[in-house]
This record gives C-alpha cells, sequence and structure tokens, in this order.
C-alpha cells in the first residue's frame, strides 16, 4: 500500500491534512501524481508546479513543501507539504 500524508500550514500551524491511500499497481511516480490531484481536489487547489529544488527534496528525504513560488494563483496558506508515509 502507497500512502501519501498532506498537510496545509499557515503561521507554523496545520490547518488541515488529509492521507491518500493508493493499492494501484502504478509506478510511484504515478500514485504521487494521483494522491497530488486528490489532494488538491480536497482542498480545493490548483496544481503545485514541481520546480527543481521541490523534486531534489522530495527524491532526498520522501517529503516536500510547496509555497506560493509552486502556484500561479494566490493561496492562503504558507505552503502545502507532502510526506510518503507508507510505501510498497
Amino acid at each position: 500500500m502507497f500512502r501519501l500524508w498532506a498537510k496545509i500550514f499557515k503561521d507554523n500551524r496545520m490547518l488541515r491534512d488529509t492521507v491518500i491511500c493508493d493499492d494501484g499497481a502504478d509506478t510511484r511516480t504515478h500514485k504521487v501524481f494521483h494522491a497530488i490531484d486528490e489532494i488538491c481536489c480536497q482542498f480545493d487547489l490548483s496544481k503545485p508546479l514541481w520546480l527543481d529544488a521541490t523534486i531534489a527534496d522530495f527524491k532526498r528525504h520522501d517529503k516536500t513543501r510547496f509555497t506560493q513560488d509552486n502556484f500561479i494563483e494566490a493561496i492562503d496558506f504558507d505552503y502545502l507539504e507532502i510526506h510518503v508515509i507508507e510505501e510498497d
């Protein structure tokens, strides 16, 4: 099972969170992108852009933050953090 935890923070406080589970046979990359699609749908957000620093951070730690720089539209929080908490 693949599980990804998403959290929205503002002023060092977690405002919302969700866990996305995926039992499919897709690749890890596809599971991450499907989870982000679901997160954006649940939180009513536009899809964030994957910048080079974001990709490097995610590869290194299985965790990354999307700040205003990653979004085209304005956001009303400081950052969206995603973290892979379980993998097949």
